[in-house]
């Protein structure tokens, strides 16, 4: 693998401040009329969308398109700097002279005399030197509430997790799980939908919380699950076009027969300990 050269990082400092210029001169006197009429309010949008697209790309596996999309995503945040630079609040110079800093603040093991062996051993570390900078504010505080609503579970049950409230083993995370699931029939079996609602909130989060325990991402991993059920609904309605059928006109029971042809028509899938006994 051919690593990026000290040229590399040149080029790259001269690419973005080639590419401040650029938004400069749009957001400038004669500049691009949609351009100056942006603000941070209408751009930050953008971000989330451009973050999305990131993740397909990199989910892709295509170079051309990762690089794409981060350097979109490069342009949302020249054109934020840009207005902020504007109004006299900061940089593009301040934002990366921050970053820079932070980052060798919280690697004290790279840039220090520190010593972290393992990755645990680092976030714990991250974890300590970001609360001492933080003093001031509450252990789960700095997650965004505009996050999907699994990740942002995610990330509030790290940082609980972080400070010691978490459970020791899996075994009592499936334990809150099976906790919560009776809870949520109860609440059904009650006629209360409210109930049954907060019910439902309260296992999903036990269930990202088990997520996090078997070192998944709940996010991705619902994503893909989504992506399943559009494989095989769609080769079951492949199956209904064959005889003429809509799929509001057929029963269930031919829509269920066609599922699990399609089900069993998928590769099957190796568990990792099959893959250690190196057996099918």
């Amino acid at each position: 693998m051919t690593r990026p050269t000290a040229a590399d990082h040149a080029a790259a400092a001269q690419g973005f401040a080639r590419l401040l210029e650029i938004v400069a001169t749009l957001r400038g006197p004669g500049g691009c009329p949609w351009d100056r009429q942006q603000t941070p309010q209408s751009i930050a949008p953008y971000v989330v969308e451009e973050a999305h697209e990131i993740l397909e790309a990199v989910e892709s596996g295509e170079p051309g398109e990762v690089c794409e999309e981060l350097g979109d995503m490069l342009l949302e945040v020249a054109l934020l700097t840009q207005m902020a630079g504007e109004t006299g609040q900061f940089t593009a110079a301040d934002a990366l002279r921050g970053i820079c800093e932070k980052l060798i603040r919280r690697h004290p093991h790279v840039f220090g005399d520190a010593t972290c062996a393992t990755p645990g051993q680092v976030r714990e570390s991250w974890a300590r030197i970001k609360a001492r900078e933080k003093r001031d504010k509450g252990a789960l505080e700095g997650v965004p509430r505009r996050l999907p609503a699994l990740h942002r579970a995610r990330r509030v049950s790290e940082k609980a997790a972080g400070v010691g409230f978490d459970w020791d083993a899996v075994d009592g995370v499936l334990g809150k799980v099976d906790e919560e699931l009776a809870e949520l029939q109860e609440a059904i079996h009650g006629g209360d939908p409210e109930a049954a609602a907060e019910e439902l909130g309260d296992t999903l989060f036990a269930l990202v919380n088990l997520a996090r325990h078997l070192h998944v991402d709940p996010e991705l991993t619902l994503h893909r699950t989504v992506e399943k059920f559009l494989t095989r609904f769609a080769a079951v309605e492949r199956g209904l076009a064959g005889q003429g059928l809509h799929p509001s006109e057929a029963s269930l029971d031919r829509m269920e027969e066609l599922w699990q042809a399609a089900k069993e028509r998928e590769p099957a899938r190796v568990t990792a300990a099959q893959e250690r006994r190196g057996t099918p």
